[in-house]
């Protein structure tokens, strides 16, 4: 007989049972903390049962720049994740609607956006410019994957055109920012979302908060690159809980659904 492990709540401290924790689609019961999630994890709450269907599964990572080590890193997360790289990407609906859906995982060596991503991403972005359907990415990223260098940087100026060719064909995007999103993807993609959501507690920013610190010489005010903030200093629009967010996202498709005739239709 196994014995229910309990887990502390890092916002407020109350302890609760796993379980219970996973039932409130791993937030607090207490607080509503939300903890860190992976893409498997949202793809139960947000799809609608067994219309998940997952594409671009077969681009794995290279080593473009010879980085010592990075294969051994790959091959670990791999390992840790059951995941290729740091997003899956698929088509599903939400409420009957049909959208495109790319899901980042921290897990996976924090979430960096490297080739892979880059071309996921825009590929995700394609599919919707296609089919006329919208595109929804829960973003969460430490940013820039190092390990390749230039090759992982250009990703941000790729993922921004194919934002800029949503947005000209007035195709809705939509953007969930989780704990953390940081870095090149925020300074990209994450940012360009015709409607930007935020998770409660997210960190939202581009540099660490001992670089700016450091170079401000200043220290920084509490809560400063949380959700809420980031909300309220007009770089967000909502901040909204988990368990509304298919309801959310479901309101938000019906809102923009003038902007997809032509394109896949759904049941009202």
């Amino acid at each position: 007989m196994s014995e229910n492990t309990n887990t502390t709540c890092p916002a407020c401290g109350a302890n609760h049972d796993e379980d219970a924790v996973k039932a409130a689609l791993s937030t607090c019961p207490s607080c509503g903390h939300h903890y860190r999630m992976e893409p498997a994890e949202r793809i139960a709450y947000l799809a609608d049962a067994g219309t998940f269907a997952e594409f671009g599964e077969d681009v794995q990572s290279q080593n473009p720049i010879a980085f010592q080590t990075y294969e051994e890193k790959l091959s670990a997360a791999e390992a840790k994740t059951n995941m290729k790289d740091a997003v899956i990407t698929g088509v599903c609906a939400i409420e009957g609607k049909p959208v495109v859906l790319a899901l980042m995982s921290f897990g996976f060596m924090g979430g960096s956006m490297g080739s892979v991503v880059g071309e996921k991403i825009c590929r995700a972005m394609q599919r919707s410019l296609d089919e006329r359907m919208p595109l929804v990415i829960y973003a969460t990223s430490g940013g820039a994957r190092m390990q390749e260098g230039i090759f992982s940087l250009m990703q941000m100026a790729k993922t921004s055109a194919m934002a800029a060719e949503l947005d000209e064909a007035r195709i809705p995007y939509f953007v969930v920012l989780c704990d953390p999103t940081m870095g090149g993807v925020t300074a990209s993609f994450a940012m360009l979302g015709d409607i930007i959501i935020a998770e409660p507690g997210a960190l939202v920013g581009f540099a660490g908060e001992r670089v700016i610190e450091g170079t401000i010489r200043e220290k920084l005010p509490e809560g400063f690159r949380r959700a809420e903030m980031v909300r309220d200093k007009g770089f967000a629009d909502l901040v909204v809980a988990r368990q509304e967010q298919k309801k959310t996202l479901s309101y938000l498709i019906d809102l923009h659904a003038a902007d997809l005739r032509g394109g896949k239709q759904w049941k009202k």
